[in-house]
């Protein structure tokens, strides 16, 4: 009972903070659920939330996507996600585990020093990295840092941003699930408990989540988030696969 009520609460959180940023979701739940799942589960899993919340957060914002910034960056990064779950399907849970752990500390540190509101790529580095945050999106699920930092080039507003971000992330999620479907389906039905309290949890937080998270300063929530997906990295390299 209490694991659920934590899910959920973290679900909520998760989905408030996608819904300003563009990503956040698989950053939080993926390490909660690695303790209960294992990494590669927990990815798995993870992944079916993360598709509702980015699904219903681009329909509520769809109209700021910048068409030609998609079409250069979001197709290079479903391509990488596809490697990535492709990938994600022979690499044991403890090896994916040690690579979550170091992205997840490299965003938090980034985060918490401001290097993440530093990082510009130019166009075709931008591309790359793309390709990169879609792969890592594939593999362990977690791309919403290196694919944010990456649009920061393209010099779209902050809505583009968003919105672009999302529409990127939806279409890397819709290559990588049949893989995850294909390969891991009784044991993704086996956990439909953390499916359905984590689904419900997202859809809460985007809903309700972003006028509250507004009341408080950018800065103190960015602060705060980055502690603790730094504080997550940590968790995750000393226990890698669960």
């Amino acid at each position: 009972m209490t694991t659920g009520i934590l899910l959920f609460v973290a679900a909520v959180v998760a989905g408030a903070i996608a819904a300003l940023s563009g990503f956040g979701i698989g950053s939080v739940l993926t390490p909660l659920l690695t303790a209960s799942l294992g990494t590669k589960l927990a990815v798995a899993v993870v992944s079916i939330p993360h598709f509702i919340g980015t699904a219903l957060r681009f329909s509520l914002i769809r109209k700021h996507v910048d068409k030609k910034v998609f079409l250069a960056f979001g197709i290079t990064s479903a391509i990488g996600g596809l490697i990535g779950a492709m990938l994600h399907v022979w690499l044991r849970s403890a090896i994916l585990g040690y690579i979550l752990g170091a992205l997840l500390i490299f965003s938090g540190v980034a985060g918490i020093t401001g290097l993440s509101e530093k990082m510009r790529f130019g166009r075709t580095a931008g591309r790359i990295a793309g390709l990169l945050s879609g792969i890592f999106g594939g593999l362990v699920g977690n791309q919403g840092g290196i694919r944010s930092a990456a649009l920061l080039g393209y010099n779209v507003s902050k809505e583009s941003l968003v919105a672009t971000a999302t529409a990127s992330a939806l279409l890397v999620d819709l290559l990588r699930m049949p893989v995850y479907a294909a390969t891991q389906f009784r044991e993704i039905i086996s956990s439909w408990p953390a499916v359905v309290i984590a689904t419900f949890g997202v859809i809460a937080g985007t809903f309700a989540g972003k006028p509250l998270l507004e009341r408080i300063p950018a800065k103190v929530y960015r602060l705060a988030l980055s502690l603790l997906i730094f504080a997550l990295g940590i968790w995750m390299l000393l226990h890698p696969a669960g």
